[in-house]
């Protein structure tokens, strides 16, 4: 029996083939790619080098709007996917690690292990840093609640849009499809692609104990996670992409975000790094 989550991933990529008769639009297209970033900052910047590596520091407020953003991509709750993560770094690429494509498979490792109801709990001692905060704690447990929101909201746009500007040539279901339903789609395989294909295609810089490669593809997709042995080699960095030529959007957001001093104790990567190529 599918639960809630496996079925809402099986009725987004079915939702994606309206895409075939809907029409376009640029609006449409515009607020697809907006979403599709904002949340993606929400995954690589709050979950994953925030929550999970704790790469920096912040308020409560931007920590709060990370968590909902983050969540807002429909990939589960802060604490369950911050959990999976640690226990992912903890074995990467032996039989503890539920997601390497070394030990399963490619399909495995994208998309299957997410369909298994083994995996629907996540082990809470791995978070217990992040048990004291009331409202991460909340968006764990109603993890549907942003994603339903965005969704509203994008539909709500479009019947806005078709109303009072109906030279943009958009709609309601047609900013729902392109706003919420293919950006979804988009950030789940983007965001898969870490799990799976950066650890199995792309060059090696350090020998790690695991497979993680560096790909720059998929870092230029999920604005800079793609750096990925990097990252296994030093995941305490905030900075993925050592190196001028390694694209890490994310880490350029940071940079603003430093000076404005919205985050601060960022880490970098240690100097020694540096004389190693």
């Amino acid at each position: 029996m599918f639960s809630i989550a496996r079925l809402g991933l099986a009725s987004l990529h079915l939702a994606c083939l309206a895409l075939f008769w809907l029409p376009c639009s640029w609006a449409a297209l515009g607020v697809c790619l907006a979403c599709y970033l904002f949340r993606m900052f929400g995954i690589t910047a709050g979950f994953h080098r925030y929550f999970a590596h704790r790469t920096y520091r912040t308020g409560r407020i931007f920590q709060c709007l990370l968590a909902c953003l983050g969540t807002a991509a429909a990939q589960r709750g802060p604490l369950w996917w911050v959990a999976r993560h640690r226990q992912h770094h903890r074995a990467a690429d032996t039989a503890g690690d539920i997601h390497s494509p070394v030990v399963h498979s490619l399909w495995w490792a994208r998309l299957g292990w997410t369909l298994c109801r083994k995996y629907d709990a996540a082990n809470p001692r791995l978070v217990k840093d992040w048990h004291t905060y009331p409202e991460l704690r909340w968006l764990d447990r109603h993890y549907l609640v942003p994603p339903a929101v965005l969704a509203i909201g994008a539909m709500s746009l479009g019947l806005l849009l078709e109303r009072y500007a109906p030279g943009l040539h958009t709609s309601g279901l047609q900013m729902l499809v392109y706003g919420f339903v293919l950006s979804t789609v988009l950030l789940y395989h983007s965001t898969f692609a870490v799990n799976s294909l950066a650890h199995r295609c792309g060059h090696r810089r350090f020998a790690t104990p695991d497979h993680s490669r560096n790909n720059w593809l998929v870092a230029v997709v999920t604005l800079g996670e793609g750096w990925h042995n990097n990252h296994h080699y030093y995941p305490a960095a905030e900075r993925q992409g050592f190196y001028w030529w390694e694209i890490d959007m994310t880490h350029y957001i940071f940079t603003i975000l430093a000076w404005w001093h919205i985050v601060w104790d960022v880490h970098a990567p240690p100097a020694c790094i540096y004389h190693t190529r």
